[in-house]
């Protein structure tokens, strides 16, 4: 009996991997590359694609297996994304990207708690798109999951309205600063500004690159490591949410209300271990770039794969019933607090650089 539950359990993880493996294979395809959509996003859309059409047919012992994907999976490739920054970025950038990036952060999750509470929305939504929006898109959403302990389909929701948004912003910071939108800043400003506003590592990337293709001027390589500093606070806003969350009444699977109970996400302490332990690695190796660490380009491979199978599976119990349940608030909510980043965003740098000279 046991051997035959895990015989289905890995059937449902086998489904997840192959969708994976699509996934990956479609983000390489040039249009979609184009667009800066990584396996995570297509990972998402794929599993969408499949709840809408053939999830019916799927044998429910399976079902197991999806959620292995959802949140075991989950939590190990949050832990080994760590692999993808050193300390060293943070002094490389120093003061101002660091309280940039903390009041944009702080304020974009106080704005959107805010805000959902007026439009009267679901709790747990508002949150995670508030978290998504303020840190790092698709990977913060997954990263808050787990303590939120929220439905898949309100997860998935707050990866699509991050999704689209950040997509804007990639082809609109390039413009802005091609018109002269951008000129009240310096180089180094547009860098943190694009580092400290964007949704997405990958649309970081991406406009950073179109408005510095040889990071000449210094903005492609500023902005990222502007966005990586962003990405190392989502370990303390996970332990911070966890304790404001304690407390909070919620209905059960028995469908009792009780309090939510304290947890400590572990996963967040481990993606700052392997920060600290990527740094040690890199001073080892004595090299620039934690590109140039031994392995470190098949463990970030691995860990895209495995932060893909989680959002392919989190997609797969995502239907197009459940967005129009949601309503069009989620999406007006990710608007408000685009214009947040956007507009406050930019005077936010423009006059706080000056006062680092």
């Amino acid at each position: 009996m046991f051997s035959e539950k895990r015989s289905n359990t890995l059937h449902g993880i086998l489904l997840i991997a192959l969708f994976s493996c699509s996934a990956f294979y479609i983000a390489e395809i040039p249009f979609v590359k184009s667009l800066s959509f990584s396996p995570l996003i297509v990972g998402i859309i794929l599993g969408m694609i499949y709840a809408n059409s053939l999830r019916n047919h799927l044998p429910e012992t399976w079902v197991p297996g999806i959620k292995f994907c959802t949140k075991q999976i989950l939590r190990y490739g949050i832990i080994l994304y760590g692999f993808r920054l050193t300390l060293t970025q943070v002094f490389e950038v120093g003061l101002p990207a660091i309280m940039i990036d903390t009041i944009v952060v702080t304020g974009t999750i106080f704005i959107g708690i805010g805000v959902g509470k007026l439009l009267k929305m679901d709790k747990d939504t508002a949150l995670m798109t508030s978290t998504g929006s303020a840190i790092c898109g698709a990977a913060a959403v997954l990263g808050a999951e787990p303590v939120v302990r929220c439905e898949g389909h309100k997860t998935a929701i707050a990866v699509s309205t991050v999704v689209i948004f950040g997509t804007i912003s990639m082809f609109l910071y390039p413009i802005m600063y091609r018109t002269g939108m951008l000129d009240g800043l310096s180089n180094t400003a547009v860098a943190i500004y694009t580092g400290s506003t964007l949704h997405e590592v990958a649309h970081v990337a991406g406009a950073g690159n179109a408005m510095d293709p040889t990071d000449t001027l210094g903005i492609a390589g500023i902005a990222t490591i502007t966005k990586m500093i962003r990405v190392m606070m989502l370990a303390p806003v996970l332990v911070i949410m966890s304790f404001a969350l304690a407390g909070r009444k919620h209905i059960n699977l028995n469908g009792q209300e009780e309090k939510t109970k304290i947890v400590i996400p572990w996963f967040a302490f481990g993606f700052i271990g392997i920060i600290c332990l990527n740094s040690v690695l890199q001073w080892l190796c004595g090299v620039d770039s934690v590109k140039d660490i031994p392995l470190n380009g098949t463990i970030e491979y691995i860990d895209t794969f495995m932060l893909t199978m989680a959002m392919t599976a989190l997609g797969t119990e995502t239907s197009f019933e459940k967005f129009k349940q949601a309503g069009a608030k989620p999406f007006l909510l990710a608007a408000i607090l685009y214009v947040w980043l956007v507009a406050g965003g930019y005077a936010l740098v423009k006059y706080t650089m000056p006062l680092f000279g």
